[in-house]
């Protein structure tokens, strides 16, 4: 399924439930199932940075959380000036429960990139116990 506006209002909309009161920088997502669940994410600071969790994270979690096991995309939106790409935790841990899943990356402004995350995270750590 395209990544379609809704499912870029609905990270928009995530973004206002952001807790960044040290960098001011709000982050939301919104991660689609393949059945068309829509869980959301924000970003939540904490004084030392070290226990920050991201957007995507948030709304990976959330979803794992609920039971589901299976994503076809996720929505990223920042008020940067060019879209902001996840950063390298929150790669792996897409990787690893969503697959070569498709992101669009867009500011408020509504410039938008798309890739696979493939493209951002080319060389995944992966291990299997099978």
């Amino acid at each position: 399924m395209p990544i379609d506006q809704r499912l870029i209002d609905e990270a928009r909309k995530a973004r206002e439930n952001a807790v960044a009161p040290f960098s001011k920088f709000k982050v939301g997502a919104a991660l689609r199932t393949t059945t068309g669940k829509i869980f959301h994410g924000c970003n939540v600071e904490n004084c030392t940075y070290g226990l920050t969790v991201c957007a995507e994270r948030v709304a990976l979690l959330s979803a794992l959380a609920a039971g589901e096991r299976s994503f076809d995309s996720i929505v990223v939106i920042t008020q940067s000036e060019e879209p902001s790409t996840p950063c390298g935790p929150c790669r792996q841990l897409m990787w690893e429960f969503c697959g070569d899943i498709d992101i669009a990356l867009t500011n408020l402004e509504g410039k938008r990139v798309d890739y696979k995350l493939s493209t951002l995270f080319p060389n995944p750590f992966y291990f299997s116990l099978e």
